[in-house]
């Protein structure tokens, strides 16, 4: 069993043989969609949340490996590795480890030390180590008095800086250090002089534990000492954590050098240990901090993209202006665009109406997706009073625009509708994501859709590459139909990426609409392999082969062919079939192919290419609510969660300003994560607790009243 495994097993629990399969089978270049639903039977059924598990534990393991090698050249190359340190760093399992083994060797300039021991302190600094009971120490130390060395003290401080350095350099006293600082240091933090306060009033005369403050709070600190508003201190019982120091450099109280160790701790301790474990303690709790701030972001990320989608229906998609109008663009079934136009429809005495029902008449659309910008609930408002008023067979719904304008501005909008404006584009864009919210909002960057916390604080490298296992893992959960899904939707294919999802794209523009799966291995550069990855996760409908509009993978047509055989039916036939039920899977297992495979199969052959996501139900606000003016206490309101953070959610209720709930409102019995009750696009009903006009501030309530 490798290094690695052993290493994901001990960090995991997992089954060691579904471990090292995954491990294989990741090494080998396949995808984790692929592995969690058609490599069952090689990791004992380890799920997508197991072995995103071991993906991560992997990349962490790769990345110590990677410094392991980096510090054993540098200390090779300095002739400071002796086989104990190798050994040493052969064992280490954290960064943190490795750096605190390999700290006394990188210093980058000159220290206190160095030019002591150039001085020859050096044998002077060992008496102050061993601590004899008995000596001189003035005259001992005026023995060194030469050269730069002026004076006894001259002697003495230079010995103790040797000496401090050396008591920093001990990696078991920096991790104890450390660990004491984690435990029981406290941050504080204060208003700079000149600044003003205000956005961080929470913040002003502030103290809490490292070791209790959550992820929020501890990067709402670092934005606001970074914006240069904050003064930010971690601070500790200096004089416990010396005697800890002291009790562990063997201290004789009756050695006349007592004294200068106690000074060389001191000093080892104000000037290198804690200053050290200040930055490591910071550094973790940062790590530590995006990741908690990361996780919210995917599990928002995740229920959005996952949102309900219309399906293929003609919609009318208005983006809400007040000056320039409100831009409308009327979309196909599959999302092509049909017609557009402008309506000045807000902030007018004599709005469009006659206009705009017109157009709802002529296209008759099936629903209309109005954006949530700027007089979005105002021209919201006036296309229920006109599609009610005219008894139209039309739903009437809010969408969220964010990042419309990013995807309106884009590359790929300009390639998809080249022909029309920025505005038109931002009209189509909310039309589609009506009708179907994942393919639309894979278009646009995910941080520019609004469901983040702190998202602009944390790491960007690993924000993004967990934002884009989220994409992944839910575009390849739905599936995509090949013949009309856009490069951006085919990128997140397992397998395909963006160079060949472009390169599909232009096969399918040259030579018409797949009637196979197998017609992928004429696309170039797409071969055997990427086909074996991608293939399950696409879909041909209305082709030469109804598996084809199926999760079953090609490699198993030939199991279900049989299965077809064994029923007495054509495979067309037992698509959908209700005689499925009477077939024994214990008849079908092989070694390749186990039971949860063959279930799987049979549940996809009862209902092929059913989506996972729910049904879609149109939210509905009050009309007499439309700006937070209208809103009073003791209001009782349907909305729609927009955000979810680690200290509540935050509502829609129809008002252009999202009310919170707070984690502690939302629900009568204890709530430790808001995502256990509410997520993006939930429908909730809340009661205003308080508001506050002027700053346009809501506080929202779930539990019951009384």
């Amino acid at each position: 069993m490798s290094s690695m495994v052993q290493q994901i097993v001990a960090a995991t629990q997992l089954p060691q043989a579904g471990v090292a399969a995954a491990v294989g089978l990741f090494d080998e270049g396949a995808t984790l969609p692929f592995v969690a639903r058609y490599r069952k039977e090689r990791t004992g059924g380890l799920d997508e949340v197991q072995l995103r598990q071991i993906v991560e534990l992997q990349r962490q393991i790769a990345e110590v490996d990677q410094r392991r090698g980096a510090i054993l050249d540098a200390l090779t190359k300095l002739g400071k590795l002796t086989p104990a340190l190798e050994r040493a760093l052969a064992d280490a399992r954290r960064k943190q480890e490795l750096e605190d083994l390999y700290a006394p060797f990188k210093q980058s300039r000159v220290s206190k030390g160095d030019v002591a021991r150039e001085a020859g302190l050096q044998p002077l600094a060992e008496l102050i180590l061993k601590q004899p009971r008995a000596g001189d120490v003035a005259g001992e130390a005026r023995r060194f008095v030469r050269g730069a060395v002026a004076s006894v003290e001259d002697a003495l401080q230079g010995a103790r800086d040797i000496v401090a350095e050396e008591l920093a350099a001990d990696p078991e006293r920096r991790a104890a250090v450390r660990r004491a600082v984690g435990d029981r240091g406290v941050f504080s933090s204060t208003l700079k002089k000149g600044q003003d306060g205000t956005q961080y009033k929470d913040y002003l005369d502030f103290e809490e534990r490292a070791a209790r403050i959550p992820s929020h709070r501890y990067l709402a600190l670092c934005r606001g000492e970074e914006a240069g508003i904050l003064a930010v201190k971690l601070q500790v019982d200096r004089d416990a954590l010396l005697r800890d120091v002291l009790r562990g450099c063997g201290l004789v109280k009756g050695s006349p050098y007592a004294a200068e160790l106690e000074a060389a701790a001191e000093d080892a301790l104000k000037r290198l240990l804690l200053p050290a474990a200040e930055r490591a303690i910071r550094k973790a709790l940062k790590a530590w901090a995006d990741d908690d701030a990361i996780d919210v972001f995917q599990k928002n990320l995740e229920a959005l993209l996952l949102s309900a989608p219309l399906g293929p229906q003609k919609v009318l998609g208005l983006d809400p202006g007040i000056r320039t109008g409100c831009k409308a663009a009327v979309v196909s079934e599959t999302g092509d665009l049909l017609a557009h136009d402008v309506f000045h429809l807000v902030g007018r005495s004599n709005p469009q109406r006659g206009e705009l029902l017109a157009c709802l008449q002529r296209h008759r659309p099936h629903a209309v997706a109005v954006g949530n910008g700027t007089g979005g609930r105002e021209a919201e408002a006036l296309v229920r009073d006109l599609v009610r008023d005219h008894a139209l067979p039309i739903v009437v719904v809010s969408v969220s625009e964010a990042g419309a304008s990013v995807y309106s501005a884009s590359e790929l909008a300009g390639a998809e509708l080249p022909d029309v404006d920025l505005t038109v584009r931002g009209a189509v864009s909310i039309a589609r994501r009506l009708q179907d919210p994942l393919a639309e909002l894979v278009k646009v960057e995910p941080k520019a859709l609004g469901v983040g916390q702190y998202q602009h604080d944390v790491d960007a490298a690993k924000l993004e590459r967990r934002l884009d296992e989220v994409v992944e893992s839910c575009v390849n959960r739905v599936g995509v139909h090949l013949n009309t899904a856009s490069p951006a939707l085919l990128a997140h294919v397992a397998g395909l990426g963006a160079k060949r999802a472009s390169a599909v794209v232009s096969h399918r523009q040259q030579h018409g609409k797949f009637r196979r799966r197998k017609d992928l291995l004429a696309v170039p550069g797409l071969g055997q392999k990427t086909f074996e990855q991608c293939a399950g996760f696409l879909r041909i409908a209305d082709g030469d082969d109804p598996l084809d509009n199926s999760a079953v993978h090609p490699e198993r047509y030939a199991l279900v062919q049989r299965m077809a055989r064994d029923l007495g039916l054509p495979v067309g036939q037992v698509v959908g079939s209700s005689k499925l039920s009477e077939l024994k899977l214990a008849g079908y297992q092989d070694e390749h192919t186990g039971l949860a495979t063959l279930q799987d199969i049979v549940t996809e052959l009862q209902k092929p290419g059913r989506d996972p996501r729910e049904p879609f139900e149109a939210p509905a606000f009050r009309d007499d609510v439309r700006e937070v003016a209208d809103l009073v206490a003791g209001m009782e309101l349907d909305g729609i969660v927009t955000n979810v953070t680690n200290f509540g959610a935050f509502v829609d209720v129809g008002v252009h300003q999202d009310g919170l709930v707070h984690i502690s409102a939302l629900s009568d019995h204890f709530v430790r994560d808001p995502h256990e009750v509410v997520q993006p696009g939930s429908r909730v009903k809340v009661r205003v607790l308080e508001v506050d006009v002027a700053r346009k501030r809501i506080a929202l309530t779930m539990k019951k009243e009384g």
